[in-house]
Order: structure tokens, then sequence, then C-alpha cells
């Protein structure tokens, strides 16, 4: 169905992003705009996921120009639910912003470079056209890059450039792809690519144009073994810009496998095994890094490696329920990742440090606030029945019916690391004293007043409440996610409702 409504999550963040670039000197003006920009966006987001599901498929063609000869947008249920976790995720990060990020780095055009970024990310969630994809990941090449230096501090810098430079080169490695799949089918509308590329007798050169993809996106969502740039970059900014990074930039990235390896290359069994192959060292790799952090921030890095391992191992597996626990998991993970990478600044905030051994006695200091953090990381780890538990249900079960044992041993192996580090970590910042010989610190949040402190603290109940509710309110979200994977599995619906034709099942899947 058309719907021009769907490009509203995108014009709105350029609408904000343009209006705060007049404000940015002012920094307490640009605060609230940001925030009632980012309340209209959750507004809209969630319209357009309760349309979508409602409606169905929604198109919009833009100029009027037919697929596939325009540029499309679309919005289906994995697009829309995307586009509304996004704009949670983006309202908690900014009012976290608000308080959590210096006026001198607001002055810099941090909100506005904030809106472009998000913006970039509903771009790239919202388009049918695969060389428009690229556009959008440009748009947050750029926009990450400069929230990454902003402060122009040496380890920002040095860090900035490791990451830059990865994704320009992935950048480049998603250009050669699509330019291949242009001179095979003549077209870069996603649709359409669909019966093309299935139609392509050589399927060889089908194949090395699906690992030039895999290889550029497979850079941009961190799998092994192109990861090392992310765990020496995201360390590096500002608390409230590495949640943003920590919890979208690499799911960008597992969307666009998701999306192309569903809907254009459909994988099989070569890729099938290169795809779970590396699912299976990303997730054991990734939670090894993490054990021999002392920095949390880098232990968190690390495990955000780890867990990309889960959802591209639904995607190696590739049948329905597999499907399902990647997208369960995409959809816990971004909100389990943006908050502890916000409580890692609280707890700068707190001790100025956030270095596990010069870290402690913070339950006896913060009681309830700890408490909440515990749910936090007890959700990260799946400790039934919160949400990091339901998902590996569905891949544990997919592995064993592929027969894929090393794959779920691999599953097994990364859950049980990431409870050692979660309960490393509680217990070094959390659970035991203060160290003797730490050094002298400032404590940022107890001077603060109750409404700063509130503007800290309520982003992370915002996050924790949602990781509760796909937790405890499990089977809707599996219901969802099986919704989605279903769709992925037939895009017959998707293809119909952008070409305008009635094409059933292709067989494919």
């Amino acid at each position: 169905m058309t719907d021009n409504n769907i490009i509203f999550p995108v014009i709105t963040h350029l609408f904000m992003a343009v209006v705060l670039i007049f404000f940015w000197q002012r920094t307490r003006l640009s605060r609230y705009l940001s925030v009632i920009g980012n309340l209209m966006l959750v507004g809209e987001s969630f319209m357009l996921f309760y349309r979508t599901q409602v409606v169905g498929v929604l198109v919009m063609q833009a100029g009027n120009w037919p697929a596939p000869f325009g540029i499309t947008f679309v919005s289906d249920a994995f697009s829309s639910t995307m586009v509304l976790l996004s704009s949670l995720a983006g309202l908690a990060v900014t009012l976290y912003s608000t308080v959590g990020v210096s006026k001198a780095r607001m002055k810099f055009g941090y909100f506005p470079m904030l809106h472009f970024l998000l913006m970039g990310l509903n771009g790239a969630f919202l388009t049918g056209d695969i060389f428009n994809l690229y556009v959008w990941f440009e748009i947050i090449i750029i926009s990450s890059f400069v929230l990454m230096t902003l402060g122009g501090r040496k380890p920002q810098i040095e860090g900035g450039i490791k990451y830059v430079a990865m994704n320009l080169m992935a950048s480049v490695i998603f250009l050669t792809g699509i330019a291949m799949l242009y001179g095979l089918t003549g077209s870069l509308n996603m649709a359409d690519l669909a019966g093309k590329v299935a139609g392509l007798r050589n399927r060889h050169l089908v194949d090395i144009t699906a690992l030039l993809f895999f290889v550029g996106f497979g850079i941009k969502s961190a799998v092994f073994p192109l990861y090392l740039w992310l765990p020496s970059s995201y360390h590096t900014p500002p608390s409230a810009i590495a949640a943003i990074f920590g919890g979208l930039l690499t799911k960008v990235g597992v969307y666009a496998l998701l999306r192309v390896f569903t809907l254009i290359f459909v994988p099989d069994d070569f890729i099938r095994n290169t795809l779970t192959a590396v699912a299976a060292a990303t997730l054991v790799t990734g939670a090894l890094g993490a054990l021999i952090q002392k920095d949390i921030r880098r232990l968190l890095s690390y495990l955000i490696v780890s867990h990309i391992g889960y959802m591209i191992a639904g995607l190696g597996l590739f049948t329905e329920a597999a499907l399902a626990g990647a997208l369960f998991y995409l959809f816990h993970d971004i909100m389990a990742k943006t908050n502890l990478f916000l409580i890692s600044g609280l707890i700068y905030k707190i001790r100025g440090t956030i270095k596990l051994s010069q870290l402690g006695g913070l339950y006896a200091a913060y009681p309830k606030l700890s408490l909440l953090v515990a749910v936090v990381l007890f959700s990260m780890v799946g400790i039934p029945p919160l949400s990091g538990f339901w998902p590996k249900i569905y891949l544990f079960g997919a592995g064993f019916a592929r027969e894929s044992y090393v794959l779920v041993g691999a599953v097994i192996a990364a859950s049980f690391l990431t409870l050692y580090v979660a309960a490393k970590l509680w217990a070094e910042a959390f659970w035991k004293e203060v160290p003797a010989d730490a050094p002298p610190h400032s404590d940022l949040f107890q001077p603060m007043n109750g409404y700063g402190k509130a503007l800290l603290v309520t982003p992370i109940v915002l996050l924790a409440a949602v990781s509760l509710y796909i937790g405890l309110g499990a089977e809707s979200v599996a219901r969802l996610s099986g919704q989605i994977a279903r769709e992925l599995a037939d895009p017959a619906p998707y293809i119909n409702a952008v070409l305008g034709t009635k094409q059933t099942g292709d067989g494919r899947h």
C-alpha cells in the first residue's frame, strides 16, 4: 500500500538537525529542542509500526517514479520495528546527553550531529534501494566520525581514525558489490533484484558478489575476524555517544545482512557454512576478549562483538526458528547495549573512573541504583525469564535441527563466558569495598540537584523497562519475531508491495 508518511522518521530528524545548527551555541535551547524532536520521533515511529502491523507493507515511491526506476522507501514489520527501537534508544541517549555531555561538546554541534546520525539509521532501515542503502551508510559514517572525535582528545582522534579507516574500506567493498550487482542485473531496487538474481545462471559470480556484501556488512557489524576496529574505538568517546554506537551502529550492519541475505542472496550451502563458521568464531573470540579487559567500556565493546555472533548464527542456520531467534536477540541487544554504555557513564560520574581495579563499594553507596544495574546485567546474560534468555532457546533448537553442534557449543560457551564477565563486573565495581589504594576522585553525581540526577537515571530506567518487557512479555515479542522471520523467509508480499505485482512464494526458501 502506498503511504508517503513513511518518510517522516527521516524528515523529522533532518528538520531537527538543520534547526539545531542555528542554535548550537545556545546549549540550553538545544537540549530542549532535541528532546522534543526525539519525543516526536517516538510518536511517529510507533504510529508507523502500528500502521504497518494493521495494513501490511507500506511503500513510498519518491517523485511518483514507479519501481524499479525510482527511489523506494518501504516499511514492513522488520524495518518499522527497527525504526521504533532506534527512536527509543535515541530518546534515552538524548535525555542522558542533556547533563551527561559537556557544554563544550554541545557547542561543537553535538545535537545536530546526533540527529543526522539517527536520520541515517532510519534511512537505512526504510530504504528499498541497494544504492541508497550505501548512501545512508555514508551519512552514518560521517556523522559518527564527527561525534567520535568531538572534543579532539588524542584517544578520540586515534580511535576515530581506526573507526573511519575500516568503515571506509567496508564502504568501498560494499560499493564494488553494488557495481557487480548492477552489472549482472541492471537494477538497484531490492525487490526487483530478488527476482533477477534468482534467475541468474552464473551462480559462481553471484556467490562472489554475495561474499563482497558479506565482507562489507561484516566489517560494519564487527564479525570475526573483521572486528578489531570496534574495541579500539568505542571506548574513546563520551558514554552517550558510545551508547548510541554500541546499541545501534553495529546493528544496522546486522539489519543489512538479514535483509540482503534473505531477499537478494538466498544462502546456499557454501554461504550458510561460511556464516555459521563466522558466527561461532565471533561468539567465542569476542567473549574471550572481554575476559581480560580491565576497563568497563572495553569489556562491553568485546561483548558487543561476541553477541553479534548470535544474530549471524540465526542467519547461518537459515530456518524460520533460527531467524526468529536472531531477530529476538537483535531487539534485546539494542536496548541492553545502549543501556550498559549509559550505565558506564553514570559509574564514571560517580567514581571518576571506569577501571575495574579502582572501583568498588557502589552497592553500599547506591543500593537502589545497583539493583537497577543488576537487572540490566541479568538481561544481557540471559538469566531466565529476562530478555537475553528466550532467543537462545530458538537458536539451540535450530542448531540441533540442523545438526550444527559446533555452533551450539559456541552459543553455550559464549553464554557462560558472558555470565562470568558480568559477574566479574558486578563483583569488582559494585560488591567489593573501595580499594585502599584507589586514587582520590571527585563524585560528580553527588553534588547534582535532583533534576540533574533524574536526567541521568531516567534513561537507564526507561531502557531497563523496555528490556524487562522484552523478557517478561516474551510471548508478544516472539510473535513479532516469528512474523518477521516468516516475511524474510517468503519475501513475496514485500516484492508485490514494491513492484505492484501479484507473485506468490517462489520456492527459494
